[in-house]
């Protein structure tokens, strides 16, 4: 199905099952432990032996020994993968560095050897027999100080400009030149990255812990050389992924290279410490703003620069996602530069690009609204603007930050936010109010099903879209419920195995919309194929209480499964609909914090977000998506900082001991409202993605309460209270 026209009435807009509050159709199988995970598949592989991984102790260099000799004596051990013994290993599209490396390294934890054994014990133990010489190199470690002479784009990110932005921030009544830093920070999902695999002649079978399906095929037979179609994917159930699972990773290839070498299956698992230094983290940035505005308020200028670092051939972090296009005004100019590191690559991380971005632009915003003497939420409203400002014929498909921000600020008590800060006692503690405009782009991308109807009406969907405890199994059920007319419990979702039609999956906050939409067209063709065997016209039947009506008939929906179950396939293929529109969420956060006058420790008490990101298919599951997300925001702004050695280059902390992730007990009171935002540019289902919208603006938010709460601007995350104590009152 291709969609290339705003979508009109259709049978989702009944809204009978869609948009309803349902609990988790999967929620049984997780709380009763029934759902299989990667490293759980016991049955389907049954006398699995277990790898465990050995990862370079240097961060660049090569190795000049590697002796496995007392390894491959010790008790149980089956087999010892290194890449002098893989044979030829080639290297996924998406990956940037190698996942099985040798002699060269290039980064630290970087996956040198698998050791498979009849036990984990015996595996590990035997792991700690593989003796390792290397001969280092000098790397390039510290952000900070490459940055200076990181000073073109790189090729693929050109710097956009409009007007002349120099000249309008020279002449701007009112001026802003900050620089802020966001740093490295980690995943750490609650299910570590782990591959079960298993061979039967030269078929793969591996059952992993993936976002992206078909991404991690096609990749992982360009590592082992092997057709796509001699692999089998499966990944029903993911324990959270967060950007860190959409690319193959190091568990799966070893897993795989170790079953071939132990002619059974074999299954790897990386402890936690490798987690942060052997898969990819969000890059740490250092990020320049510049705005003017004239004496009323209204931006004149903004100028936005972003540095982060990789390894050769992986990507920037896009800071500057937001900036193009949040805020109106003539002149402006975006920049972003990359400095080659030899840390563990950088990658996607929930809301990629505009999560650091916003933890930097709206502080610059509540800065300019202070130098202004304007409320915050008034500055953001009054430079609101309803088209692409680069390109001011592209309008918004929706656009409600206006609506966001007023709802939120009345709903919030906003008004007896008392503008002057470190004003505001309760006890010990110092009380301040923050808030920022939250924005994450709108993205769509081909996704398709594969739907039956049984002779008991029964519908059973098939994609190879994944969940990553985001819901993904209620919200495909209960659109097939809608559109066939079902209820929800006679709806069954398969999901996360390659052998299904090819979807969106999960990520960048696409997954919900694209995927739904996919199963909307193949809804349609089903609806079209039991309209034809029951001698309706699919145009005006209703598909309603498991039956099919028209013209005062009704029939059983299960007798057009009579002769033997309906089978059909199809896709949603989006046109140049965003060509044609702007298409981008939104949301105001707002926090109130509390800062012990004494100490500096940071509590937050009490967070809101409003958020319009499209038609919202299940209330309950996005708002327990949104709550997540606000909680990792408030990682971002108080605690989530991977600490890079830059003499040896690694990530000290790099495990759940050093490395600090908050918990929604954190956090005493969180609320989320939604707008009714409908947009029927999006999709069919016209929905937008919420997930990452959570997040982004969060930190910025907390960051912003903290300078109300005391009169202390930190423009460095994390904020710990180091940064805090040099501008507490003398005497508490």
């Amino acid at each position: 199905m291709k969609f290339d026209k705003p979508a009109t009435n259709n049978p989702i807009d009944q809204l009978k099952v869609v948009g309803r509050p349902h609990d988790r159709i999967d929620g049984p199988l997780k709380t009763t432990g029934s759902a299989t995970y990667a490293y759980e598949w016991h049955d389907e592989a049954p006398d699995a032996a277990y790898g465990h991984v050995v990862g370079s102790a240097i961060a660049k260099g090569r190795i000049t020994t590697l002796d496995v000799e007392a390894a491959q004596r010790a008790p149980g051990v089956l087999a010892i993968v290194t890449a002098d013994n893989a044979g030829p290993l080639g290297k996924g599209e998406m990956n940037a560095a190698t996942l099985l490396a040798g002699p060269e390294i290039e980064h630290y934890h970087q996956a040198i050897a698998v050791v498979v054994a009849e036990t984990f014990e015996q595996a590990r133990a035997a792991a700690g027999l593989i003796h390792v010489e290397y001969q280092r190199e000098p790397g390039a470690y510290d952000l900070a100080a490459e940055k200076p002479g990181v000073t073109t784009p790189p090729e693929d990110t050109p710097d956009k400009s409009v007007g002349d932005v120099e000249r309008a921030l020279a002449d701007a009544a009112v001026q802003l030149d900050a620089i802020y830093t966001t740093p490295d920070q980690s995943h750490m999902a609650m299910e570590p990255h782990a591959s079960m695999a298993a061979w039967e002649g030269e078929k793969l079978t591996l059952w992993t812990s993936s976002q992206m399906i078909d991404w991690w095929r096609g990749d992982l037979a360009k590592t082992l050389n092997i057709p796509a179609e001699n692999i089998r994917v499966r990944s029903p159930f993911i324990g959270g992924g967060f950007g860190s699972k959409l690319f193959l990773r190091s568990d799966a290839v070893l897993a795989a290279l170790g079953a071939r070498a132990a002619k059974r299956p074999v299954k790897v698992m990386l402890p936690r410490p490798f987690i942060p230094n052997n898969t990819t983290h969000r890059p740490a940035t250092v990020q320049h703003v510049r705005i003017g505005t004239d004496e009323t308020g209204r931006i004149t200028a903004i100028l936005h620069h972003s540095w982060s670092g990789n390894l050769p051939g992986g990507p920037t972090e896009t800071a500057t996602n937001q900036t193009e296009l949040l805020y109106a005004g003539a002149n402006r100019h975006t920049g972003l530069r990359l400095a080659e590191l030899d840390l563990p690559e950088g990658n996607s991380m929930r809301a990629p690009g505009e999560a650091p971005g916003l933890m930097v632009l709206e502080i610059a915003i509540d800065e300019m609204a202070e130098k202004l003497g304007m409320d915050p939420v008034e500055f953001r409203i009054l430079n609101d603007t309803q088209v692409d400002p680069a390109h001011p014929e592209r309008f918004f498909s929706r656009r409600q930050l206006v609506e966001c921000l007023r709802t939120g600020a009345e709903r919030f008590g906003w008004h007896a936010r008392n503008p002057q800060p470190g004003q505001v006692r309760d006890g010990r503690w110092l009380v301040g109010l923050g808030m920022a405009a939250g924005f994450r782009n709108n993205i769509v991308t081909t996704s398709g099903a594969r739907v039956h109807l049984d002779a008991q009406g029964i519908v059973t969907v098939e994609t190879d879209m994944t969940d990553i405890g985001t819901g993904s199994y209620t919200i495909i059920a209960q659109t097939a419920a809608e559109m066939m007319g079902v209820p929800l419990e006679r709806v069954v979702v398969r999901l996360g195995d390659s052998d299904y039609p090819l979807s969106s999956g999960s990520g960048g906050q696409w997954g919900a919309n694209s995927s739904t939409a996919g199963v909307y067209a193949a809804c349609v063709k089903l609806r079209e194929a039991v309209a034809n065997k029951l001698g309706f016209d699919a145009n005006t039947a209703e598909f309603v209480d498991g039956a099919v009506r028209a013209n005062g008939r009704a029939v059983p929906l299960s007798e057009a499964a009579a002769g033997g179950t309906l089978t059909v396939e199809d896709a949603i293929e989006f046109g140049d609909l965003d060509k044609q529109f702007q298409q981008s969420t939104f949301a105001g956060h707002f926090v109130e914090v509390g800062v012990d006058i004494a100490t500096g420790e940071v509590r937050v008490r009490r967070m809101l977000a409003v958020c319009a990101a499209g038609r919202i298919l299940n209330p309950k599951t996005a708002r327990s998506q949104v709550i997540g997300a606000m909680t990792m925001g408030l990682g971002g702004a108080l605690m989530e900082e991977l600490a890079v050695d830059t003499q040896q280059g690694f990530f000290v902390n790099h495990d759940m001991a050093g490395y600090e992730v908050p918990v929604h007990a954190d956090i005493p009171e969180q609320e989320v409202i939604f707008l009714d935002d409908t947009d029927p540019v999006s999709s069919p289902m016209k929905a937008k993605g919420v997930g990452e919208l959570g997040l982004c603006g969060v930190s910025a938010a907390i960051a912003n309460a903290i300078y109300n709460a005391t009169g202390v601007r930190v423009r460095d995350y994390p904020i710990t209270l180091d940064k805090l104590l040099h501008g507490l009152p003398t005497v508490a």
